[in-house]
């Protein structure tokens, strides 16, 4: 290694070492694992003090670069070649293919039906209730029309989200929830948090695309865990932490994001065994908590915040233009994130939030949402039965007909929620899925989407309230006759 500093530049000998290593790193000179200089002989070779050397290396670590091995030295770190951030940049590359399906959905022609959708149709929302929130907030508290907010969040809300998460058996203060911008915000704040370039976190597979993104935007590597139609497959989680050590495991509680699937209670009450066992945080994402009608065991109730963070909001069900969410946690750690908040956001939308809060007040959303769980509950029925009938194979379908009904009985929906995942018998890859639905007018993301790093899946995710349409019973039943 050989570096170039200059002490008449004007840049502090920190900043020049630290570049000048990451230089050396990034152009693949250095091997994962090389033994860099001591501090005392890199502060001899260059005739400088030992203090910017103790400093860059420092960072260094920090960045990803390098480990720090106790009376060994430092080294160049194994992760330092696979696309870590550095110096305040993100590499963008690996997280093009997540935000390029998010774009994709979003820039589709209005001609299309987009079946795999993540949202609720405009007939389904309550407009009028929210249009009358609008007006009284804009009449009642007219410097929420102008004025910032607080990092925390509004205070009457937060207050309304403790009493919801009670009978989810979630005892929490308001000290301990912080409202964000939907619920994407809460966890850019966590991975700011908890997680460093060069980390391991666990994702579910097939699961949340967006969250993929968000984690190889900040250089954390993914370890996907299988997803059953009871929870994460235990089994496979417990041989990947036989070669991995990561620091969090991001699990989406109930009607997850794409299978529509519910965590059963063993397999609950084992996550949280693991996660004690391996010391690793739990990021429950319950952001479809609304959906469901009879409340099933959370982590977050189970747990009460020892090893689990808890992520919720309002914009899957009241609006999307709102953004509303939040996330429960310990109060050191709430504060903690309302300080990263503060530096990066300043505070979230202070109208926004008070619409929020007088739609709770009212008791207009507790009638939306029993009206909005009818809907969805006769539009699951609807598109089970129309997929089966054309031959289609659902997530945890028929074949599991018998454990349903006993996880009923033991108070747990195995599926619900406003998604089907569903894949035509014997093909490999739901990618010719896609290309059949276009002439048809109906546009699906292939499988491969919702995985963490872009396998090829057989499955697509259905947005059962738009499976009615007659432009998706026509690829239905197109799609079926394809062979594989």
């Amino acid at each position: 290694m050989k570096l170039e500093l200059d002490r008449t530049s004007g840049v502090p000998l920190t900043d020049q070492i630290v570049n000048g290593v990451q230089t050396w790193i990034r152009s693949r000179v250095a091997h994962p694992g090389a033994r860099l200089p001591s501090i005392r002989q890199f502060a001899a070779d260059y005739a400088i003090s030992r203090f910017p050397v103790i400093e860059a290396y420092d960072r260094l670590v920090s960045l990803g670069y390098l480990d720090s091995r106790h009376g060994s030295g430092f080294y160049v770190s194994e992760y330092a070649h696979a696309g870590l951030s550095g110096m305040g940049t993100c590499d963008l590359t690996n997280a093009a293919d997540e935000s390029g399906h998010l774009l994709s959905q979003m820039e589709r022609g209005g001609e299309l039906l987009q079946l795999d959708s993540g949202s609720i149709p405009v007939a389904w929302r309550d407009v009028d209730a929210i249009g009358q929130a609008i007006r009284h907030v804009s009449r009642s508290d007219p410097a929420s029309l102008v004025d910032y907010g607080t990092p925390m969040g509004d205070a009457t809300l937060r207050e309304h989200l403790r009493n919801r998460l009670a009978p989810l058996g979630i005892a929490a203060q308001s000290q301990q929830i912080l409202v964000t911008e939907g619920a994407s915000e809460g966890f850019d704040l966590l991975l700011r948090y908890m997680l460093k370039p060069g980390d391991t976190a666990f994702v579910e597979d097939p699961g949340y695309y967006n969250l993929y993104g968000l984690l190889k935007l900040h250089g954390v590597r993914l370890v996907g865990i299988r997803r059953t139609s009871s929870g994460p497959d235990l089994d496979h989680l417990h041989a990947m932490l036989a070669e991995h050590r990561p620091r969090a495991f991001f699990v989406n509680t109930v009607f997850h994001n794409p299978t529509g699937s519910t965590i059963a209670p063993p397999v609950a009450f084992r996550l949280l065994q693991l996660a004690r066992e391996h010391r690793f945080t739990i990021v429950e994402d319950d952001i479809y908590a609304d959906f469901q009608a009879d409340p099933t065991d959370r982590l977050a109730a189970l747990d009460q915040f020892e090893h689990v963070v808890y992520v919720g909001g309002l914009s899957k069900t009241l609006s999307s233009s709102l953004r509303v969410g939040y996330v429960v946690a310990n109060p050191a750690i709430v504060r903690d994130l309302a300080a990263i908040k503060a530096l990066t956001t300043i505070s979230g939308s202070r109208f926004a939030q008070a619409v929020a809060a007088t739609l709770l007040e009212r008791g207009a959303y507790r009638k939306y949402l029993d009206r909005l769980r009818r809907r969805i509950a006769e539009a699951q029925g609807s598109a089970t039965r129309t997929l089966e009938a054309h031959g289609w194979e659902l997530f945890g379908g028929p074949a599991s007909a018998t454990a349903a009904t006993a996880s009923a009985a033991r108070g747990y929906a195995q599926t619900g929620g406003k998604f089907v995942w569903a894949r035509v018998p014997h093909m490999d890859d739901s990618t010719r899925l896609a290309a059949c639905g276009e002439p048809l007018g109906v546009a699906v993301s292939p499988g491969s989407h919702f995985r963490p790093h872009g396998e090829p899946s057989p499955w697509i995710r259905i947005n059962v309230a738009l499976t009615h349409d007659p432009r998706a019973q026509a690829f239905f039943a197109a799609a079926a006759q394809l062979r594989g």
